[in-house]
């Protein structure tokens, strides 16, 4: 069986970090999935960030590296909502460290498994529009903002071409491949389950009731069509809480969210081979 760990939304904390490597340095892990949201919900200035990724989460990650050698796991990341698009770079120095592989719209094989990783969430309220993207439609939630309309950390990010959406991207990076062995982790939930729950209940903008599932249409759509084995997911932290459940299966395919809106860090771990086993760890 291939033991794997999923932790997503770290926001910075370092002791979730600190489990984290604990955890796998005790359990030893093959794989281990970092779903976005790696950096703090509020960014100062960019040296905030390159302290926690370059002057952290890096070196800290080759100390274990070292430390295990051969059985150090391979770890997939992604970026998320809150992790502006410059901070990329710091990303690509990791993968050339050895310590991880980016897989933003990308895939990435192992043993009989193909693994595909994707960043972007539909629109949401806040002001940081690097990872976010119209969901199957140009149509954006009461209170919400537009992708080109919020800020941006670099020229081009968030910027969507003529009929860009997260669905049309999803056809694309899964075209050529069967999904019977695929897992997918994405940042955002899928739309109207148990991992998109958000707090909204009551409120009201211009006088239009807010919906309380803020996951992808797209996403849960793709899900129901291809079937992929397994799909990972963050983003809505007090999902879990307000529902009771941090796991949902779609079809055949097992949906787990592994963001949690305490101190704590949200642990799932899982084998690759048989995830209706998987169980998760608050650290």
């Amino acid at each position: 069986m291939t033991k794997a760990f999923f932790v997503s939304d770290l926001h910075g904390k370092k002791d979730r970090v600190e489990k984290l490597i604990n955890k796998v340095r005790e359990e030893k892990p093959e794989i281990v999935f970092i779903g976005g949201d790696i950096l703090p919900h509020s960014f100062k200035n960019s040296m905030d960030n390159e302290d926690f990724i370059a002057d952290f989460l890096i070196p800290e990650l080759l100390i274990l590296k070292k430390e295990l050698g051969g059985i150090y796991p391979v770890i997939l990341i992604i970026l998320g909502n809150d992790d502006p698009k410059t901070e990329e770079y710091y990303i690509n120095c990791g993968e050339k460290f050895g310590v991880w592989h980016y897989i933003h719209n990308k895939h990435f094989t192992y043993k009989d498994y193909r693994i595909f990783g994707y960043n972007y969430v539909p629109p949401t309220p806040f002001r940081l529009k690097d990872w976010e993207k119209y969901d199957v439609s140009r149509y954006v939630d009461p209170g919400s903002i537009p992708p080109e309309e919020g800020k941006h950390s670099t020229p081009d990010a968030g910027r969507p071409h003529n009929g860009d959406t997260i669905a049309k991207d999803l056809e694309y990076l899964s075209a050529e491949y069967p999904m019977n062995k695929s897992v997918f982790l994405f940042h955002a939930p899928p739309y109207q389950t148990n991992l998109d729950r958000a707090a909204l209940d009551g409120k009201i903008i211009d006088h239009a009731p807010l919906d309380v599932h803020v996951g992808s249409i797209a996403i849960k759509k793709f899900i129901e069509k291809k079937k992929p084995a397994v799909t990972l997911h963050g983003h809505v932290h007090e999902s879990a809480r307000i529902t009771g459940e941090w796991m949902e299966k779609i079809g055949e395919c097992f949906c787990f969210n592994a963001s949690y809106d305490g101190s704590a860090l949200s642990l799932i771990k899982f084998t690759l081979e048989n995830p209706s086993e998987a169980e998760r760890e608050l650290l």
